[in-house]
């Protein structure tokens, strides 16, 4: 987190929710000890927002802006290959994984597990944010579409890499362990094996037509 006295009151809050919000939940995070982390007081806090709610609202539109900068540059930056470029970003979460001692847990996956599904404006967010993954992922499947079955749906396989990524992350947190993760990421990758090497036999026998 970025020193407190560099950072506006408006912008000291959202960065402490977006830590206490991570680390202890949203409902597990009292509005003193987000006040105390983030050294304002109630006043300057209800100055910028009209409730804890609007403050999450705020937390979760923070993380679609953050998203490409920093998970999705990263990882395309590091490798040429599109298939490489979605792997380096699921390497990018075991870096979080191992650097916290296996206790990292995806910020998005937790709110959208706790926040009360009749908090449709949340929901919303979170969802859009997981939109943004799916489509950094999608944007390596449309380089790589000549190359997969022609029936490929690349929209499900984009959800599908999503879906390996928070699993994986959730077994690791429970389990105190990267293994589950690891373990995870093999098994995409022998998918992406099975499909390219299916498209590769597909284009050879419709050469031989």
């Amino acid at each position: 987190m970025p020193a407190a006295a560099a950072l506006s009151t408006r912008e000291r809050l959202i960065e402490s929710a977006r830590f206490l919000f991570w680390e202890r939940g949203f409902a597990g995070t009292s509005m003193a000890e987000l006040l105390a982390h983030a050294q304002v007081n109630s006043g300057s806090f209800y100055h910028f927002f009209d409730s804890k709610e609007a403050l999450l609202r705020a937390v979760l539109e923070g993380y679609l802006e953050l998203l490409r900068p920093m998970v999705v540059s990263p990882a395309f930056a590091s490798a040429r290959k599109p298939l490489e470029r979605i792997f380096a970003i699921l390497a990018g979460y075991r870096q979080r994984i191992l650097a916290t001692d296996s206790k990292y847990g995806c910020p998005l996956g937790r709110l959208a597990l706790e926040i009360d599904p009749e908090n449709a404006p949340a929901h919303a967010l979170i969802a859009e944010n997981f939109q943004g993954w799916i489509g950094a992922v999608r944007e390596c499947l449309d380089e790589m579409k000549p190359a997969l079955p022609p029936r490929t749906n690349l929209d499900d396989l984009a959800s599908f890499v999503l879906v390996v990524m928070e699993g994986g992350v959730m077994l690791s947190r429970s389990y105190r362990s990267v293994e589950p993760f690891d373990r995870a990421v093999a098994q995409l990758r022998e998918h992406f094996r099975l499909l390219l090497g299916a498209g590769t036999r597909g284009k050879s026998s419709r050469a031989l037509r």
